[in-house]
């Protein structure tokens, strides 16, 4: 059965060979034909652009007709292919003429010359209009015995500026052109033949017939006579049996080369593999995550680089094992069972619970224990049948260590906020409470003073004196503490260092970003080049950075649509008043007049939960720095469906500033 249809594919593979071969013969025939016919076209039309050319260079020096007559019949001797000259005035009157002698009796020696000058007026009707070489159709001129010349004339016109004017007229013989041009081609193998368009044959050349079935037609371009050469190969169609034998040869010449085209094909493939193999294992073990294969019974089948160095462990300690030494001795149990849970196949039809991360600890080599996040999904062979589970492990130390500096810093920018704060309290009781405290301790010394004028009073009791005298104490007293509270809070107002922007921005950035990210706002921050410093206390700036980069993004979770949240953070120096400016733009729905009248008076809010003292906390410390605080509208575009505030403070530079350069984000 193979063997059979091995022979019947053998047999229809020949019978296409054989076909293939006769149409390959009969296009390589076509397309010689086509190229011969290409090849006599562009020989005749030189042919003809020589005799025009050579025409013309009569006129060159205007010689007298005797002398004209003389040059014209040395030319009409040189060029077979040129059978008379004229010259005709303007009026295309005949002054002179000059028949090629080679040819035997004069051209219209059997027919008058004027009943076969339609074509030839137009053409010179056109030339003279144009002032350049027409050609006119062709003709027939009838010969003595019956025969006769197909012709075409040439009409040249003479320069407007010549003294002889008028036009020179030349008669080609189509015929005798043919034929030169058919010497230079492959005349032995076709016949060729001038036609019309409408397919009428003019004439032919060629010792040879050709059997029309393979012909090569080509367009003669001259101007005002469109004529088309056709050269007819003298082959037919292509025979049997000559393209049999050449078709078994080529077939079996095929089948071998086919042959080892495929074998090299296979070898290339087999080398792709190779190379593909190779390359994916060299991404793979350049992977900073961990890789894991377990199969269906919890056995670890695979490891790559990254999670041998991620535990410690060599891939043979680890391969193999169901109980890897990376599990801590203590949760072996809980991993144990945790494991069983997560090796039962989900449902195919219902989502994997086990594409879900979840967190554990594994225990390094030298005991140290980190934390991982670890991404599981099941594993297919190649026939789909569940084969186990491929995990990806993530080390998250890293993380963890930078979520503690975080909150340690947090909690240290918090415990500087409420000292602040109280700072703020302890300024507003000192100004609020030093005056009534002082009313007081000017009552108590005035009545003190009364009650010296009059010691002897027996109206007045002994106890008065005394409790006047514990009031002008205690308010004095109070005073002091107040003082000296205000004194504590405000002790870091000379902590002052030169600092550099980028520094101060790094500091709060991540605090900020980790709020912006809670309301999907995008924080940009511009700062000038070269970074410019200020003389500042940094605990202080950044807090004050802190607080107006959250009411920005606090102001955006209203009403702002979640992609106009921009959170843009702008810094540029004033190189003329030795400044540098901070603005915190966002995009918000604004500040109201009544809000904006009193936004930096202490205790006011518009939060529910706010206590009031945020904004006034950094003014206060704006202006500790010789700085100024303010806000206004923000200048966002037109698209922007809310109008946005720009809040904007100014540091001192310790240092001359020079012109900046465009900001960088």
């Amino acid at each position: 059965m193979l063997w059979g249809a091995l022979v019947a594919l053998l047999l229809v593979a020949q019978s296409a060979l054989v076909r293939l071969t006769r149409s390959h013969e009969a296009t390589r025939t076509q397309d010689q034909a086509e190229a011969t016919a290409a090849s006599a076209a562009n020989e005749l039309r030189r042919l003809m652009l020589r005799a025009q050319q050579s025409a013309q260079s009569l006129m060159w020096n205007e010689p007298p007709l005797p002398q004209w007559r003389e040059s014209a019949a040395t030319l009409l001797r040189q060029h077979r292919g040129m059978l008379r000259l004229e010259r005709r005035d303007e009026r295309l009157n005949l002054r002179a003429a000059v028949d090629a002698t080679w040819s035997g009796p004069p051209l219209f020696a059997h027919i008058a010359r004027p009943s076969l000058e339609i074509e030839l007026l137009s053409a010179c009707a056109h030339a003279l209009r144009t002032l350049a070489p027409a050609y006119s159709r062709s003709y027939f001129v009838p010969q003595a015995d019956g025969v006769g010349v197909e012709v075409l004339d040439v009409c040249i016109p003479l320069a407007p500026a010549s003294a002889s004017g008028g036009v020179m007229v030349l008669t080609l013989g189509l015929g005798t052109l043919l034929e030169e041009a058919s010497r230079s081609t492959d005349a032995q193998h076709h016949e060729f033949s001038l036609i019309e368009p409408d397919g009428t044959r003019l004439v032919r050349a060629g010792s040879v017939r050709g059997l029309g079935v393979y012909q090569g037609t080509r367009l003669v371009d001259v101007p005002g006579n469109p004529l088309l050469l056709r050269a007819d190969s003298i082959q037919g169609h292509p025979g049997w049996i000559p393209n049999l034998a050449t078709a078994l040869v080529l077939g079996l010449s095929l089948g071998l080369l086919g042959l080892v085209g495929v074998l090299a094909w296979d070898m290339r493939r087999r080398s792709q593999a190779e190379q593909a193999l190779a390359e994916a294992l060299a991404m793979e073990d350049s992977l900073v995550t961990g890789l894991r294969a377990r199969d269906v019974q919890g056995r670890v089948t695979y490891v790559n680089p990254a999670f041998c160095q991620m535990v410690g462990w060599p891939a043979s300690s680890l391969i193999g094992s169901d109980a890897p030494p990376y599990w801590p001795p203590e949760h072996a149990d809980n991993y144990r069972q945790r494991q069983a849970e997560r090796l039962t196949l989900p449902p195919a039809d219902s989502p994997s619970p086990q594409r879900q991360g979840f967190e554990t600890v594994f225990v390094r080599h030298n005991g140290e224990r980190f934390p991982v996040m670890i991404y599981e999904a099941p594993m297919f062979d190649r026939l789909g049948r569940h084969a186990g589970w491929m995990s990806a492990i993530l080390d998250v130390s890293a993380e963890r260590r930078m979520e503690e500096l975080s909150r340690q810093q947090q909690e240290r920018l918090q415990a500087t906020a409420r000292l602040a704060t109280v700072g703020e309290m302890a300024s507003l009781l000192s100004h609020e409470l030093n005056q009534p405290l002082a009313a007081m301790a000017s009552y108590a010394a005035g009545s003190l003073n009364l009650l010296a004028d009059s010691p002897h009073d027996p109206e007045l009791p002994p106890l008065l004196r005394q409790a006047l005298e514990r009031i002008a104490e205690q308010a004095e007293r109070a005073g002091r503490i107040i003082k000296s509270v205000h004194g504590f809070v405000r002790r870091r107002e000379h902590a002052r260092e030169v600092l550099a922007v980028d520094q101060l921005i790094e500091a709060v950035l991540p605090l900020v970003r980790l709020q912006a990210r809670k309301s999907g706002t995008r924080v940009e921050v511009e700062i000038a080049r070269p970074i410019p410093r200020v003389l500042a206390d940094r605990t202080m700036v950044e807090q004050v950075l802190l607080n107006l980069t959250r009411n920005g993004i606090q102001a955006m979770e209203r009403d702002t649509p979640l992609a106009a949240r921009v959170l843009r953070l702008r810094v540029t120096p004033d190189a003329a008043a030795r400044r540098v400016c901070f603005e915190i733009i966002d995009a918000g729905h604004g500040i109201a007049p009544d809000v904006a009248a009193q936004l930096f008076t202490p205790f006011f809010t518009t939060k529910t939960e706010g206590m009031g003292l945020g904004l006034s906390l950094c003014r206060t410390v704006v202006e500790q720095h010789g700085g100024a605080l303010d806000f206004g509208p923000a200048e966002t575009s037109g698209s922007s469906p809310c109008p946005g505030t720009v809040f904007r403070f100014t540091l001192a530079a310790p240092d001359p500033i020079h012109r900046p350069a465009p900001a960088s984000s």
